[in-house]
Formats: C-alpha cells, structure tokens, sequence
C-alpha cells in the first residue's frame, strides 16, 4: 500500500497544522502536509494540496466548511475530517500533541486501517524553527 498523504488545515497555519506536520513529518507510515484557509496563511490550502491529499484533517469544522465552498468546483475532493481543536494552544504544546496524535491515528485507523503507532515523529517532535515555539497567538 502506498504511503497515505495526509494535509492538515488550520486558520492561518501558524500553531496548529505546523505543529501537526512537524510530529507526523518522520512518521513512516504517511506523508504530511499542512496549509490554513486564511489569505494570510504563510501556505494557504490550494487546489494543488487537494489534489495532492488523500485525506485532510481540520482543525476546526468551521475549517472544512470554508473549503467546501472556496473549492466548490473541484473535481474530486478529498476526505475531510475534523480534529475539534480549538484554537487555544501553542505551536507544540503537549496538549495539542497529544490532541493531534489521538485524532490522527483514529482517523489512520479508521480510514486507511493503519495500526497506531505511539511515537508517531520517532521521539523528535521539533519544529523547524525552535524560536517559533514560544509564539502565542490565534492561527485563525
């Protein structure tokens, strides 16, 4: 089976997705992605990345309903699940890892039938840049 690739969504992809792609990016069983639905998103979702995933996790339902309508006419779109993850943590808290990881591997399991896996990022769950880390404000 190949590899499922996986896009996580938030507002403005700066807490939450990223936070997400960096705990999965090392996780051999998946590919990641994240982008946020805002025009402010340092990567907004496109239909590039829609084309690109298999499913995509929003943080947030409201997410899933903003890109139902701006990718209306999207042929093909894929699997859209929420996580429920309110916009209240910052990029790598130990809340939302742990939030992120129970709501990934349910919908690996569920949807794929990928076993979960317990250190999804092999123990390194690091951002890319660790200044970013003390950041704290809304992603939306």
């Amino acid at each position: 089976m190949n590899k499922p690739h996986l896009l996580f969504v938030c507002g403005r992809h700066r807490l939450r997705s990223p936070t997400a792609e960096a705990i999965y990016r090392k996780d051999p069983r998946v590919k990641i992605r994240s982008a946020g639905v805002s025009a402010k998103s340092r990567h907004q979702i496109s239909d590039k990345d829609l084309d690109w995933a298999d499913l995509v996790l929003v943080m947030e339902r409201k997410y899933k309903s903003r890109i139902l309508e701006s990718f209306r006419d999207h042929p093909n779109l894929p699997r859209i699940v929420s996580l429920d993850i309110p916009d209240e943590y910052e990029r790598m808290d130990e809340q939302l890892i742990a939030l992120i990881q129970k709501g990934t591997e349910f919908h690996l399991k569920e949807v794929f039938g990928i076993e979960p896996c317990t250190a999804p990022n092999g123990g390194s769950a690091t951002p890319d840049d660790s200044s970013e880390g003390s950041i704290r404000g809304s992603d939306r």
